[in-house]
């Protein structure tokens, strides 16, 4: 039998929320190339949403609560891998939050108490996973994290979310910096939009897929499995010399100049309603 890409390998997972979620997709493609997976939570409420899913894959997942505002429960959720495993050979950040009230308007009305909630959870987060898994890679390792356009363009509706995407991915590129000598990869994933729940706090998003759906270069939207398959290429072997990078996974809308003139009138019929 041929040999999975992820046999004998295992990772953390921080940031599944449901089955339509990107962590899922990856959680998904990584289990079908054979990793074993943990999975971490931050309250039993979540906790009910991710253990049905878990029973899905086909190694039993180590479950995890963790809640990423407190650097205690970071480190105990860390402290439980190494003494269930040892080690982990990859690590997923999937976590980014704001308040969806202050996705609308101005960017410069977000209030002060926002903009730190948001770099907190959406950054510092991923500093402090990166700082914790280190120690638990000792031969190497992988570490991806999620961003989205909206960090290098300003996209409607995202407002404090795509500053906060900006930091991590400059904070992605120093953390590959810093690991790197210890033999830990570390990217990011630019991911096209997708209907999730982190989605569904942003105003207008229906009008943005079908935007993207309109003027992409493969004139169709992304899915989290699509997603999927490029985080375990760079979890993988596949990328063992990739780092530092933002691999942009949105079927080519990250490269469009301009709209598809071919569909013009139905680009007018989206910006009609109001995008």
């Amino acid at each position: 039998m041929e040999k999975l890409l992820m046999d004998g390998k295992r990772g953390l997972i921080m940031g599944l929320a449901n089955d339509k979620s990107i962590a899922w997709g990856i959680a998904q493609a990584l289990n079908n190339q054979g990793a074993q997976l943990a999975v971490s939570y931050q309250n039993e409420v979540m906790e009910k949403r991710v253990k049905p899913l878990c029973l899905q894959l086909d190694k039993e997942p180590l479950l995890l609560q963790c809640d990423v505002t407190s650097s205690e429960s970071m480190e105990k959720c860390f402290a439980k891998i190494a003494q269930e495993w040892g080690k982990i050979d990859f690590l997923v950040h999937a976590i980014a939050f704001s308040d969806k009230n202050q996705l609308r308007g101005r960017t410069v009305d977000t209030t002060r108490d926002n903009f730190a909630m948001t770099m907190d959870i959406s950054c510092f987060s991923f500093l402090e996973a990166c700082k914790l898994a280190a120690p638990l890679m000792g031969d190497g390792g992988a570490i991806v994290t999620l961003t989205y356009m909206g960090s290098e363009k300003v996209m409607p509706n995202y407002n404090i979310m795509g500053v906060a995407k900006a930091a991590l991915e400059t904070s992605m590129r120093y953390a590959a910096f810093d690991l790197g000598e210890q033999g830990i990869r570390v990217n990011a994933i630019s991911a096209g939009p997708i209907k999730t729940l982190a989605a569904s706090g942003i105003g207008d998003f229906r009008k943005m897929l079908h935007w993207n759906e309109l003027n992409s270069a493969l004139a169709h939207n992304v899915t989290p499995e699509d997603v999927g398959m490029a985080a375990l290429g760079l979890l993988s072997d596949c990328g063992r010399a990739i780092t530092g990078e933002v691999v942009h996974v949105d079927c080519g809308y990250h490269a469009q100049g301009m709209i598809r003139m071919n569909k013009a009138a139905e680009n007018a019929a989206v910006l009609s309603e109001g995008l």
